[in-house]
């Protein structure tokens, strides 16, 4: 099938230059010059730029050994903040769009830390989650779209719900519960996409991904460029902690929104399977919660990513780095109490570089996929401290990863990885995952 597509692609490219070159140029008999061809309009070399682009674009994805299933390219849903299936309800016309994904992740953690001294240790077999995308699209402007999520084999959760009005070409405006845009995993959490058994500790600790809020805001795409901006609540500072923000996160819940916050993400595209751009999320976590000596105090929570993403020829590189500054971290910790080398950190930073390649990208007749992969990773809860607090030794972690991926089709994975864990402390420890995960 993979074969055929390749072919026909080429095929039609071929047609459309034979087309635009030979139109007008008929000849009048053996010997006799061809009448020159009318000039060519700016319209039809426009029209015929786009559709090369397009067909470019599909070659591309056919030798990387990426596809998209739902009628929209990767990076097209990339550029409305979705994953593949995530976008299934964009596709429709009108009516009700059903799509999902689900995982499962072994983890097997080593008996001993990097000293050798005994741990817990130990194995685990978790069903992490069974996603159900439900959308419905009411005409070509508006539509619905939710993320229902089933964690753990018990406990429901919405990941998103939210109404989308799609008012012009470059202009979409969206409110309610939305996924906030950084990093290259949050928004694209599907097993499928990102290439490694777990999610990177940058984009858990940093990003907290899965990172959701309520709120509302604009997003669209100009030509290469891509963009979402949104007001949504802003964290709540008292489950912030040594380890990182995970704790703030309010998930539309009751949320607080004494402290609201902005979020804006860029990013360009320019070719297709390549983007880059960046992230800032910035506001109040206090919530009107954090108060010493009769004076309350915001904990301002700034966050800002740099990342990038390759896909071509069957590599896949992605880079990512994070950092994370807030406020009034000594008062923060005098109200949760906490003192030494347990307090919340002035600033977190982590970042990590990870490449990949599908050992069968280049054969044209398969759409099974073998990509191993290596990423490395440092991650720092406790960059910089507030005075009077020092700094753990066992927050500053690298993290090694090296594995492989099997795609027997492009919507199934396993993935199987081993991790090694260093810190100062040296209390890391070792573990051996694998993933089992599905998309639709």
């Amino acid at each position: 099938m993979s074969c055929f597509r390749f072919l026909a692609a080429v095929t039609v490219a071929t047609a459309l230059l034979g087309g635009e070159l030979l139109a007008g140029a008929e000849t009048g008999g053996l010997g006799q010059a061809a009448e020159p061809s009318p000039p060519a309009q700016p319209a039809d070399i426009e029209e015929l730029e786009r559709r090369l682009d397009v067909l470019a674009a599909e070659v591309e994805r056919l030798r990387s050994g990426e596809t998209s299933e739902i009628g929209l390219t990767d990076d097209e849903a990339r550029a409305l903040g979705l994953a593949p299936s995530a976008a299934a309800t964009y596709r429709q016309t009108q009516g009700v769009s059903i799509a999902g994904y689900g995982e499962m992740l072994y983890q097997n953690f080593a008996s001993e830390d990097e000293r050798g001294k005994p741990t817990p240790g130990g194995a685990q077999l978790d069903f992490l989650r069974a996603i159900i995308y439900a959308g419905y699209r009411f005409n070509d402007r508006f539509l619905f779209n939710s993320e229902i999520e089933l964690e753990h084999a018990n406990e429901i959760s919405v990941e998103f719900a939210y109404i989308d009005y799609l008012a012009h070409e470059h202009l979409g405006i969206r409110g309610g519960m939305l996924l906030v845009p950084m990093g290259l995993v949050n928004e694209f959490h599907e097993p499928t996409v990102f290439i490694g058994a777990k999610r990177p500790e940058t984009e858990r600790r940093i990003i907290p991904t899965t990172w959701r809020e309520n709120g509302a805001g604009v997003h669209g795409s100009v030509d290469r460029f891509a963009y979402r901006a949104y007001v949504v609540n802003g964290l709540d500072a008292t489950g912030f902690s040594a380890n990182g923000i995970r704790g703030g996160r309010q998930k539309g819940s009751k949320a607080r929104a004494q402290d609201l916050a902005f979020v804006g993400r860029v990013d360009v595209t320019p070719t297709p399977g390549v983007f880059a751009g960046a992230s800032l999320y910035t506001g109040g976590s206090g919530q009107g919660q954090i108060k010493v000596a009769g004076r309350e105090v915001g904990v301002q929570t700034t966050i800002f990513d740099l990342h990038g993403q390759a896909q071509i020829r069957g590599f896949d590189l992605r880079v990512l780095f994070g950092r994370t500054q807030l406020s009034d971290t000594a008062e923060l910790n005098e109200t949760l109490g906490l003192t030494g080398s347990n307090g919340v950190a002035e600033t977190m930073r982590g970042g990590y570089v990870q490449i990949g390649y599908n050992a069968l990208s280049q054969v044209a007749s398969t759409d099974v996929a073998i990509i191993p992969y290596y990423r490395y990773e440092r991650v720092d809860t406790q960059a910089r401290m507030p005075e009077g607090f020092e700094r753990s030794l066992a927050t500053d972690n690298a993290f090694k990863t090296i594995g492989v991926e099997l795609k027997p089709i492009p919507n199934v994975v396993v993935k199987a990885d081993y991790q090694w864990v260093t810190n100062d402390a040296q209390s890391g420890q070792n573990q051996f995952n694998v993933n089992l995960g599905y998309a639709f």
